[in-house]
């Protein structure tokens, strides 16, 4: 995935966007590629969060739906995302993805909840 600038993307190129570079991750992370292309797309994810942010009452909302993709990657970046914004719901869709009990998702929301929970995380 290549570098766009995400300014001049709507909102539903963003979701778009978010969506495919959390497949790529999902695809890295079951490949065991290499760890650098994973960093790449998390910087890429970065640019689609801080660009939804900046947009008037907060663009993050877009990815709300995102909790109930079919993707259990996707969810886990979604409930990430959108912390702030809907604590109730993404804090379901991290426990949801630890009571799977599946990884790399359920270590990764496990970690995520109990950086929450010990005040380590605090979303904005």
């Amino acid at each position: 995935m290549t570098r766009v600038n995400v300014s001049v993307l709507s909102h539903e190129q963003l979701v778009e966007r978010f969506v495919a570079i959390a497949l790529e991750q999902d695809y890295i992370n079951r490949m065991d590629e290499p760890v650098s292309e994973y960093n790449r797309l998390y910087d890429l994810m970065e640019e689609v969060e801080r660009e939804l942010k900046s947009r008037p009452e907060d663009g993050r909302h877009a990815l709300i739906p995102l909790l109930d993709h079919d993707n259990a990657h996707v969810r886990l970046k979604a409930a990430i995302a959108t912390l702030a914004l809907t604590p109730e719901a993404a804090r379901a869709a991290l426990q949801a993805l630890d009571d799977r009990n599946r990884p790399p998702e359920a270590g990764d929301a496990r970690g995520m909840l109990r950086a929450l929970d010990e005040g380590r995380y605090v979303p904005t």
